[in-house]
């Protein structure tokens, strides 16, 4: 029975010691253009029917055994983390590249090997052949090409992009294009602000900024992180408490087994 209570007090401090690893890690990323905070989730472990025996009438000549059982619980899991996906604020940057989605969306990018990613940071820049690529130089798709009389480019809140030359003409150069997913919380966060795509997901909608569901694009602006620094603070708290609870009871069994030990003496 003690050795059931260690197991399972030492499961709640595992449990606690990778909720305090998910919150430090959306306190790292706090100023972490468009981060998504991590929850995560737990599920109690199988029980086991425990049987008790009492006796029904003391005394008596046919004494009677009525045996009932009790369901005992073995601890807690970790089973998964979740992205929320909640609105980050809009910060300004007057930088004519940076783009931010209000909204649901995100912009896809191509990788190098020629795969598909997404992500929610829209900082993008200008590689030396003149088009939009993200920090790491992937291109945003549809691609967005600009020349070298290329002196502006305007990106309205739809995604329609015109461009302004050296000469002082002005011509529409296609869009930027969003996509969303009818669960965006079942898609796999691979690091370097990129989503990819899961069956959990399902796949990509193709849309326009601001029509059905999609957000708008709001050009020499930002998405900051959504991780709300009080609610991690009071997070980390309540998980710290629950692993010195949870060592608390590892002693509480010690303390019983040594007092079950000197029984014998």
């Amino acid at each position: 029975m003690s050795t059931r209570a260690l197991r399972t007090a030492a499961s709640g401090m595992f449990a606690q010691q990778y909720n305090i690893e998910v919150i430090s890690n959306n306190i790292a990323n706090m100023n972490t253009t468009a981060f998504k905070k991590n929850k995560a989730e737990f599920s109690d472990l199988m029980y086991q029917e425990v049987p008790t025996s009492s006796i029904a009438s003391s005394g008596s000549v046919s004494s009677q055994t009525n045996e009932s059982r009790i369901q005992i619980g073995n601890g807690v899991q970790p089973v998964s983390t979740q992205k929320l996906f909640m609105q980050g604020d809009i910060q300004p940057t007057y930088n004519q590249f940076d783009l931010a989605i209000n909204g649901e969306g995100f912009f896809q990018v191509k990788k190098p090997d020629g795969s598909y990613v997404n992500t929610r940071d829209g900082s993008f820049k200008v590689n030396a052949d003149g088009q939009m690529v993200t920090s790491l130089g992937y291109s945003i798709e549809p691609e967005v090409q600009l020349t070298e009389e290329t002196m502006s480019l305007k990106i309205g809140r739809d995604g329609r992009i015109e461009i302004l030359e050296s000469d002082g003409k002005s011509y529409t150069e296609g869009d930027v294009q969003l996509i969303r997913f009818m669960n965006p919380g079942g898609l796999k966060a691979i690091g370097d602000n990129l989503y990819e795509e899961t069956d959990a997901s399902g796949v990509p909608i193709f849309g326009t900024g601001g029509e059905n569901g999609f957000g708008e694009i709001h050009q020499g602006y930002l998405e900051s992180s959504n991780v709300d620094i009080v609610d991690e603070m009071i997070a980390m708290i309540a998980a710290q408490r629950a692993y010195e609870i949870n060592s608390k009871t590892v002693k509480t069994v010690e303390e019983m087994m040594t007092m079950a030990n000197n029984l014998k003496r």
